[in-house]
């Protein structure tokens, strides 16, 4: 194998690599610490969490 086919392989491992990488990174970077979607986000989503615990609570 020549020389070229050599630097051919290793660009084609640098840039599967970088692909991976970076789409990983994307799809990580979609979600908070308690792997909730940052987009999905609800602005009541405090008042969301204490109702269900009131009702779970009548349940008892």
């Amino acid at each position: 194998m020549s020389f070229g086919d050599y630097v051919y392989i290793v660009v084609l491992i640098l840039f599967s690599y970088m692909t991976f990488v970076i789409i990983k990174n994307n799809f990580l970077s979609k979600f908070d610490e308690e792997q909730r979607r940052k987009d999905l986000v609800d602005e009541y989503e405090d008042d969301y969490i204490s109702d269900k615990t009131e009702d779970s609570e009548d349940k008892d």
